[in-house]
């Protein structure tokens, strides 16, 4: 009885055996969000095609004064940007209250893509320049405290617009030395610091290569811009008998010199403004050695005046504070020096750039007049 009712009850199926788990590996810039002391650097800045197009509309709008923030990710040491921004100019002058408009703008717009599920981490910011000169104390500042709240400290990407005029779009990345920010965080570019820290204008910034990522989509939307279409009249002109939504550009066959006067008019520019800072500097480096020199004469006074007091069983006269009587002050920062020298370095290559592709158009243009 007992065998014929377990025979009819339904047959018990085992549970299967569950399988093994799978260790998935994460990839390594995730580790830091598990681990705070997990340190991968940033070796390359790849740029999607929509931000290049972004900052150089704004570059042309805007002229060599156009800045904005820079929205990504970063993988692996690759640090992405997927999407920008523009921010407002802001004079050096400005109040506090238009500061804070600007802070206020940032956010809303921040707050804006968080809405609309696009990227809104801030992974750096981005500068127009000209001349290749972009060398400056605002970018300075800007990136010094970037790099202070940004995770891998943030990039800045410098767009020359001159560059990109010739027919290259230019764009860099840089962020700053470790050098320059232990002497940043300590207000301190006197010329003792820098032989310490070996700080000079080259290596205040260091670049990082970019790459530039375009999508098929983008293009092939490039191609049809380009592409040519002959004018369905007859009796077109030559110059309208193909036409296109992107004209073709003969730009950089022009061997005109407006483009070499303009950058040496600037080089001269900033070796002035050099020569003005180093002679304020030199002025006052002989302020601080003459209070220096009053400073030692009368330490050395009351030095003589005390061992003659004492030789006749006289109380030594108490020393008094140096710095109360005698205001000597402090070193003059170099920072501004340098920058100067980054800006002078930066014409000159341009003007180098240029004159070199000048020369093989003239060439070009020779060769072909006398064929």
């Amino acid at each position: 009885m007992a065998a014929a009712i377990a025979a009819s009850l339904p047959t018990v199926q085992t549970a299967p055996t569950p399988a093994a788990p799978r260790q998935e590996t994460l990839p390594a810039s995730w580790n830091k969000s598990i681990d705070a002391e997990a340190e991968i650097p940033i070796t390359t800045v790849q740029i999607d095609g929509l931000v290049t197009t972004k900052i150089i509309k704004h570059s042309l709008d805007s002229g060599s004064n156009a800045h904005g923030l820079l929205l990504g990710l970063d993988l692996d040491g690759v640090l992405e940007t997927s999407n920008c921004f523009p921010l407002p100019n802001q004079s050096p002058d400005e109040d506090e209250k238009s500061v804070k408009s600007v802070g206020r703008y940032q956010s809303q717009m921040l707050r804006s893509l968080s809405e609309v599920g696009s990227v809104d981490s801030v992974v750096g910011f981005y500068q127009s320049a000209k001349l290749g000169a972009f060398f400056k104390q605002s970018l300075v500042e800007a990136q010094a405290i970037h790099q202070e709240k940004l995770r891998h400290g943030g990039i800045v990407i410098v767009h020359d617009t001159t560059t990109t005029s010739r027919g290259n779009a230019s764009f860099r990345a840089f962020r700053l030395t470790k050098p320059f920010i232990e002497a940043h965080r300590r207000h301190n570019f006197s010329s003792a610091s820098l032989i310490n820290q070996r700080l000079t204008f080259s290596n205040i910034l260091e670049e990082i290569p970019v790459k530039i990522r375009t999508n098929p989509l983008l293009n092939s939307v490039l191609g049809t811009l380009t592409e040519s279409h002959r004018s369905p009249l007859s009796c077109a002109l030559p110059s309208e008998a193909t036409t296109s939504a992107i004209p073709p550009t003969y730009s950089t066959l022009d061997i005109g010199s407006v483009g070499l006067t303009r950058n040496l008019e600037q080089l001269i520019e900033a070796v002035d403004n050099h020569k003005v800072e180093e002679s304020n500097l030199a002025y006052l480096s002989r302020q601080i050695a003459r209070e220096r020199l009053k400073a030692d004469q009368y330490i050395t006074k009351r030095r003589e005046e005390n061992a003659a007091r004492i030789a006749q069983g006289l109380a030594p006269l108490p020393e008094e504070n140096i710095s109360r009587l005698f205001k000597i002050p402090p070193e003059p920062s170099r920072l501004e020096s340098m920058l100067l020298l980054g800006q002078i370095d930066g014409f000159s290559k341009s003007l180098a750039s240029a004159s070199s592709s000048g020369l093989v158009t003239m060439y070009a243009v020779k060769a072909s007049s006398e064929a």
